[in-house]
Parts: C-alpha cells; sequence; structure tokens
C-alpha cells in the first residue's frame, strides 16, 4: 500500500514540473519577444519612415560610414545617388543609415543664422548709439558745471 501511494506522489510531481517547465518556456518566449523582436520591430519602422521622408539635397550617411548629399532618388528601383564632393555613387535605399541634414533644415538654419546675426549687429548699433549719447550728455553736463565754477 505504501508503494501504491509512492506512486502517486512521484505522478502529482512531475505534473507539477512539467507545468512549471511548460511556463518557464512561455515566458522566455515572451521576454525575447520584447527585448529583441519588439524594438527591431520599431527601429525598422522607423527606418521606413526616415527612407519615405528622404529629399534632394539631404545630407546622409550610409552604412558603410560615407558621407554625401542627395542628388536623386529613384523609387522605382528604390535606390539613392549621392554627391560625395563631385563623386556620383549610387546606393539602394537600404544603405541610408541616417540624415545628417534635411535640406530644409539647412535653409531654416541659414535663415535663423542671419537673422541672429542682424539682431546681434541692431544690439550693436543700439549700445553705440547709448554709449554716444550717454558720452554727449557727459560731455554737455561738464562744460556747464564749468560754467558755474568760473561765475562763482
Amino acid at each position: 500500500m505504501n508503494g501504491l501511494n509512492f506512486l502517486n506522489l512521484g505522478a502529482a510531481s512531475s505534473s507539477a514540473s512539467s507545468y512549471s517547465g511548460m511556463i518557464l518556456i512561455i515566458l522566455m518566449i515572451a521576454l525575447m519577444y520584447f527585448f529583441m523582436i519588439r524594438p527591431q520591430q520599431k527601429q525598422r519602422k522607423q527606418h521606413q519612415d526616415m527612407m519615405s521622408q528622404l529629399h534632394k539635397g539631404d545630407e546622409v550617411v550610409t552604412i558603410g560610414r560615407m558621407h554625401g548629399k542627395i542628388d536623386s532618388i529613384n523609387h522605382e528601383d528604390r535606390t539613392v545617388t549621392l554627391d560625395c564632393e563631385g563623386i556620383y555613387l549610387t546606393f539602394d535605399m537600404v544603405a541610408i543609415a541616417r540624415v545628417v541634414k534635411p535640406a530644409t533644415d539647412a535653409k531654416d538654419k541659414a535663415e535663423s543664422k542671419e537673422n541672429k546675426e542682424s539682431s546681434k549687429k541692431d544690439e550693436a548699433s543700439s549700445d553705440a548709439k547709448e554709449e554716444l549719447a550717454a558720452s554727449d550728455s557727459a560731455k554737455s553736463e561738464a562744460p556747464a558745471s564749468d560754467a558755474d565754477n568760473d561765475e562763482k
């Protein structure tokens, strides 16, 4: 009788260990999904969005770390022609690793830089005008005080 109870306990413990083994496998698959597959899908989507927003004049870096400016884009063949200091090279669109300077941002930055320089010039000229006015008022006050001293 004791032998039969031992067999029953063994069967119960083996079924519990098989459930824990299955739970462990499911847990490992879930962790793999959240730490490997899902971030890769997000990165791929971001890269596809970047590829769809490429324009002529954008400065890009390829996966081979070659820097160049986009000269033309062929959406049918999914190729990009880069101007690398006068040398024109054709790459697949997937070879573009990142965009360094979008063409529109470069124009906006140039305009904002010009605006900053002109505002600095305006500030400098207004500072010069204030200094000139201050020196004129100081000069006009100095002779008046000298004249007052002479009268006394």
